[in-house]
């Protein structure tokens, strides 16, 4: 059975391209494998996030892991800053990490390009942390997106060094996972790239149906094909996506053909595709919002995660510690 880790950073609530980028199979693979889901609430740290706000955006991303269907029971969730090891191992990691190649990183060049009033050592350390929440667990498996994939690889090259420098075989180098298929990229509304909260071009899980039907309503669209079977512009193309993941084959078809044959009226389009969103949320939402007021339960469930987590964290900083020398007296 290998083991999987994944998180979210606790920067506001989880959206539809979370749920059918990766949460939807994280759902059905932790019958399958030891998956650890943790909420990281240190990597918001890089952003200055509110700190009256940090823990209500840790509270959301729990309770919508909750409500989305992973079972504390089968899974281990927990709340990374809960894991005091990580820390320590993020330190001992960053003794072997170099600051050329830490400032090479996209990732870095984008954020600092972003806020350039606050490139902080956390933002050019942010690998580093990754690399430590992954390693903590000597995880087999990463569920990244296209955007992660250099902080895996970085991942894999810290836990290479490691063993090389140390003489030892004791860090796995973790794999990307995609579930056996191609991931999907859900797109934004504005007609952009990715789905994102930065973005601010998201349908969150957790929004009520007359926000859905307000932001699909906005959605950006043209003024329509022109000609039979024509191709669609990105805008166009980003909602037949989305109608393609909450969308049934036969309502899928039917816009086709109606694009097909420039009869398409997007009114139309807009109000089947809010519908199905709608429908593909409720469920979540309502579990949400059963769960959200619910302290003695979402306690238990941090609590036991963490404790959960933690034992598998101690094993490691043991075996680090001991391999770098540092022993008590």
């Amino acid at each position: 059975m290998d083991t999987v880790l994944s998180g979210i950073r606790s920067t506001g609530n989880l959206h539809l391209g979370n749920y059918y980028g990766a949460l939807r199979n994280f759902i059905r693979m932790q019958h399958e494998n030891s998956c650890y889901f943790f909420i990281a609430d240190y990597h918001s740290l890089t952003t200055h996030p509110d700190p009256k706000q940090l823990h209500e955006n840790v509270k959301d991303i729990l309770c919508e892991y909750l409500a989305a269907g992973i079972d504390p029971n089968v899974a281990t969730i927990y709340v990374q800053s809960d894991l005091k090891e990580v820390t320590e191992l993020y330190l001992m990691l960053n003794m072997h990490a170099y600051m050329g190649e830490l400032a090479k990183t996209s990732s870095f060049k984008e954020k600092a390009r972003k806020q350039p009033e606050n490139v902080n050592a956390g933002l050019l350390t942010y690998p580093t942390l990754m690399a430590a929440d992954i390693l903590i667990h000597n995880a087999d498996k990463v569920p990244v997106g296209k955007d992660q994939e250099q902080h895996l690889e970085m991942t894999r090259r810290f836990a290479r060094r490691f063993n090389n420098f140390y003489n030892v075989e004791f860090f796995k180098e973790p794999q990307a996972y995609n579930f056996g298929q191609e991931l999907i990229k859900i797109p934004g509304l504005d007609g952009s790239g990715k789905m994102g909260k930065s973005e601010g071009n998201c349908i969150y899980l957790c929004d009520d149906p007359k926000v859905i039907e307000k932001k699909v309503k906005r959605a950006l669209t043209d003024a329509g094909p022109t000609t039979h079977n024509s191709v669609k512009p990105d805008c166009i193309e980003n909602l037949f996506t989305i109608l393609n993941v909450v969308s049934s084959k036969e309502v899928v078809q039917h816009f086709e053909d109606k694009w097909n044959t420039c009869e398409i009226r997007y009114g139309d389009l807009k109000k089947q595709l809010a519908a199905d969103i709608i429908a593909v949320t409720n469920p979540i939402r309502e579990r949400y919002n059963d769960i959200r007021d619910n302290e003695a339960y979402l306690h238990q469930v941090a609590t036991e995660g963490a404790e959960k987590a933690r034992e598998n964290a101690q094993k490691t900083m043991r075996g680090v510690r001991e391999i770098m020398g540092f022993k008590s007296f």
